[in-house]
């Protein structure tokens, strides 16, 4: 599965929460003639898309291996979020810094209203991206095993779940950049500082899509499963008392709960095909009771005596062919 009922829950929460919020920041960037409020418009509008693209990509990522695609489609999600940081850079950074570049240049002659309409709708926005960015982070940590929030981050395979947070935490900070664009516009009389705050937010949402261009470009040539799984698989492999050396063990993420393992063994000398086939079936149940991730295991057995047979295995429910 591409993406669990958590991080679906996270991304339909951002996407709402975004959408109303694009609204009321372009109505109130009307009213007021606000770059940076029109900036941060721009960014809602951006992350409401982006947010339709990740759910496109979940379901698109559920379905089942056909011959065309043996081992799935779970590598869809992946896809859609090097799309979505894409369009983050280039609609939501590049027009927010356009923005601010040209209200820098020309600024307005007047302005066409107070700052009571930007403060009301930043206080309103505040709200709801706290509200996504909570959901986000409670999906995160739920599968964190402890880690650190940029840790957690980092090690994430699931785009549903980081992106939405990435785009949340840039969403937060925007909002603090474009209050003190509208509050020391208004307050020093320089309507120049509304341009420099949306050309901040620009530089930081093409930050922050470059940081998901890069996570997304491992995921999609194939990043393997985190050390902690690569060193538990070896280590149930290595007690078994018939064998005698594990060698490398080759992971890669098919989808962010579909993990591939594939590795080699040498039997203990004297060890019988009966023996070894048993050995082998105890190893892949105890890999998949300890790691539920884990859809296919591929293993190849050397047995004493005789050349290396190979043992194929997957879940039973995976809907996958054989």
């Amino acid at each position: 599965m591409a993406g669990g009922h958590g991080s679906t829950g996270a991304v339909y929460a951002a996407l709402a929460a975004n959408f109303g919020i694009a609204v009321v920041k372009f109505v109130a960037a009307v009213f007021t003639g606000s770059s940076a409020m029109f900036s941060e418009g721009i960014h809602s509008l951006v992350d409401t898309g982006n947010q339709g693209l990740i759910l496109l990509g979940i379901k698109r990522g559920r379905k089942p291996a056909d011959r065309e695609h043996p081992f799935g489609h779970g590598k869809e999600l992946y896809f859609w979020s090097l799309i979505v940081a894409m369009l983050l850079f280039s609609l939501g950074g590049g027009l927010a810094i356009y923005e601010g570049i040209h209200h820098i240049t020309a600024p307005p002659a007047e302005d066409t209203g107070g700052p009571l309409w930007n403060y009301v709708v930043l206080g309103i926005a505040l709200v709801f991206e706290s509200f996504a960015w909570v959901m986000a982070y409670r999906t995160l940590t739920a599968e964190s095993n402890g880690e650190s929030f940029l840790g957690a981050v980092r090690s994430s395979k699931d785009p549903a779940v980081y992106t939405v947070l990435a785009e949340d935490t840039a969403a937060g900070l925007g909002l603090v950049i474009a209050f003190l664009g509208v509050y020391l516009s208004h307050a020093l009389d320089m309507p120049v500082l509304d341009g420099v705050a949306s050309l901040l937010i620009g530089i930081m949402l093409a930050g922050v899509a470059v940081f998901l261009v890069v996570e997304s470009r491992g995921l999609l040539i194939g990043e393997r499963a985190d050390p902690a799984t690569v060193e538990g698989v070896k280590r149930i492999a290595s007690r078994e008392p018939n064998v005698d050396t594990v060698h490398e063990v080759l992971t890669m993420h098919l989808g962010p709960n579909d993990i591939l393992v594939n590795f080699d063994i040498s039997f203990a000398e004297g060890t019988s095909s009966v023996e070894a086939a048993r050995t082998i079936g105890r190893i892949e149940a105890e890999i998949r009771q300890a790691y539920p991730k884990v859809d296919r295991i591929f293993i190849e057995a050397t047995e004493a005596g005789a050349r290396s047979t190979k043992f194929t295995s997957r879940k039973a429910a995976s809907g996958h062919p054989a």
